[in-house]
């Protein structure tokens, strides 16, 4: 409860999530995403369908896409959804999985020979850690961790099925990222606690399990995505903590994939939980356990130290993560089981004492309150497919809105949020991008008709995230016989119907050009095409100068509403300019009126 506080008052009405403004609509983030996974195995189960599909997002360029991350709590889910309504399930399962996280941890740690004390201390320490927690918030990440100590305790217990089970579950989920280091962390433990004939052929029995997995995840969902070829290094940089994260309590929203306050007090108590490990002359485990918290600390900082470069170079599974601090959970439960053994021959009065001191040292302020918004108002349920509008880039998080009101549409859509998403759908989406801004060039009318859309919905409450063009975009669908049916909000439907046109939205100032997608910001003495196709729009008669570097650009003009202008702007190629880290088209010096 104090793990998800303050946001746990309002779990009735509002998701326990990170916060992020809505704007009058639901509140972006991974949460939408990831409650999507869970909804889809109970909806797919009730029409007699595979939970494993997901039969809307991407449609019809792309085959039905797996749903892996629904594996194994959109089972779980499905119950509580049902009962309680979706917004409260997702709360009540997230209180559910802090409680199995910190059991799973203590069950352990007890059959380490731990007292049940120490052993609910190390218990607390994993479920409240704090990158579990902000891993929590909204990503699968966290509540996927807790399939660590549940592998090593049915080791422990002998159950090798349930062992191989649960870490194979952590590919299959497609956190394979997590995968990585958690594979060998459990196979290296099973050597390390038991030799017999048995047991070494129960754990390499689930580490072939989990590979066969991650192989599974690779073929199905990975190979032909946008992400097939792995990651730049320049994006693992971006996501690189810093030496000084690792002792920063407070989260910068600008910055939460580097959040990895491990606390002030748990590390000190984990050393000497290693030191009495090693006077008790429990060199593997302790060795296991140091290498366990070490080994993801260090790559979680990235780029920052003269690591990770040769690994991305040398290991090709590390070409695919973005974020290196993935492997962070395991870190967070080999500290939990060191600071257990630190307390392991405690009293408990020390004991009492230690559980307030940590709670407090490991407590981070990382829930807030998230806007559900109306997707039942918003919900279109008539034939054919429906385009929601800003359309994101499908590895942009804002799409996630898009897959929480498809809960109450149920419809195919062309859009999706992946960022494994595929190359298809990709192309896909950066033809039908130019209608955020009501650019109808290209042939997207008929590319509309092809894709069977039937209706479009119109999130007013996202479109500053993608700038101020939404009173284009309607116009322009209304020029081309898309009407608005009925607003919900700041959601407006439309479809190919007649429809009384309201005023629903002001002009844009006239004095000022509006810039859609394809343009960097301005430099102060102009601006950089971004894309081969770049569009703005201008009122009245204006005169525009370029600076083409070597890359002649075509300019089209197009007559819009009450005077305004579409100016499209086509280069063959982006190109290397002098001062610019980023290739770039033509550059817009200035724009002034005809007089």
């Amino acid at each position: 409860m104090a793990a998800t506080w303050p946001a746990v008052l309002h779990a009735r009405s509002q998701f326990m999530s990170g916060g992020a403004p809505g704007n009058g609509e639901a509140s972006p983030g991974d949460h939408l995403q990831t409650l999507y996974h869970y909804w889809l195995v109970g909806h797919q189960l009730e029409h007699g369908r595979a939970p494993w599909r997901d039969p809307y997002t991407f449609q019809p360029e792309a085959k039905p896409q797996p749903n892996y991350a629904g594996w194994p709590f959109g089972f779980l889910f499905w119950p509580l959804g049902a009962a309680f309504g979706l917004v409260a399930g997702w709360n009540l399962l997230q209180l559910v999985v802090y409680v199995l996280a910190g059991l799973f941890a203590c069950a352990w740690l007890r059959e380490l020979g731990l007292p049940r004390g120490p052993a609910l201390v190390g218990g607390l320490v994993f479920a409240i850690a704090p990158y579990r927690v902000q891993q929590s918030v909204g990503h699968l990440l966290g509540p996927i961790s807790i399939l660590l100590p549940l592998s090593l305790w049915a080791f422990e217990r002998g159950w090798f099925w349930l062992s191989a089970a649960a870490i194979a579950s952590i590919p299959l989920s497609g956190q394979v990222h997590l995968a990585l280091g958690a594979i060998p962390f459990v196979l290296a433990y099973a050597l390390v606690r038991r030799r017999d004939r048995q047991a070494v052929i129960g754990a390499v029995a689930g580490a072939v399990a989990a590979v066969g997995a991650g192989l599974l995840v690779r073929e199905t969902l990975i190979k032909g995505s946008t992400e097939a070829g792995g990651r730049k290094l320049a994006e693992i940089t971006r996501y690189s903590a810093n030496a000084g994260d690792l002792v920063e309590r407070h989260l910068d929203p600008g910055r939460s994939e580097q959040f990895i306050f491990l606390g002030w007090l748990a590390p000190l108590l984990a050393l000497v939980g290693l030191i009495f490990l090693l006077r008790s002359r429990r060199y593997g485990l302790a060795a296991l356990l140091a290498v366990g918290v070490v080994v993801p600390v260090v790559l979680a900082l990235g780029t920052n130290t003269p690591i990770y470069s040769p690994l991305w170079h040398a290991l090709p599974p590390f070409r695919f993560p973005r974020v290196p601090e993935r492997l962070l959970p395991i870190a967070c439960l080999c500290l939990a089981a060191l600071v257990a053994f630190a307390l392991a021959r405690a009293r408990a009065v020390v004991i009492a004492l230690a559980i307030v001191l940590l709670f407090a040292d490991l407590h981070a302020h990382l829930y807030r309150q998230s806007a559900p918004g109306s997707p039942e108002r918003a919900a279109y349920r008539g034939p054919g497919r429906l385009l929601e509008l800003p359309l994101f880039d499908p590895s942009v998080h804002y799409g996630s809105v898009y897959l929480w009101y498809d809960t109450a549409s149920r419809r195919e859509r062309p859009g999706g949020y992946a960022t494994t998403a595929p190359k298809g759908a990709k192309r896909t989406y950066d033809r039908l991008q130019r209608l955020n801004c009501g650019d109808w060039s290209d042939g997207t009318a008929a590319l509309l008709d092809r894709l069977g859309v039937r209706a479009v919905a119109l999130h007013l409450g996202l479109y500053g995230h993608v700038g101020d063009t939404e009173w284009f975009a309607l116009q322009a669908l209304d020029e081309h016989g898309w009407h608005v049916q009925r607003r919900a909000g700041t959601v407006l439907l439309l479809e190919r119907k007649p429809a009384k046109q309201l005023d629903l939205l002001p002009a844009p100032d006239a004095t000022q050009p509006v810039f859609c997608q394809g343009w960097y910001g301005d430099t102060g003495n102009g601006r950089y095409m971004s894309e081969t196709h770049a569009p703005l729009w201008v009122h009245g008669r204006k005169r525009m100068h370029f600076d083409s570097f070597n890359v002649q650009p075509k300019v089209h003009i197009r007559e819009g509403p009450d005077s305004w202008k579409l100016v499209t702007v086509d280069v063959g190629q982006l190109v290397h300019v002098p001062g610019q880290g980023r290739r770039v088209g033509a550059k817009l010096l200035g724009i002034e009126p005809v007089r």
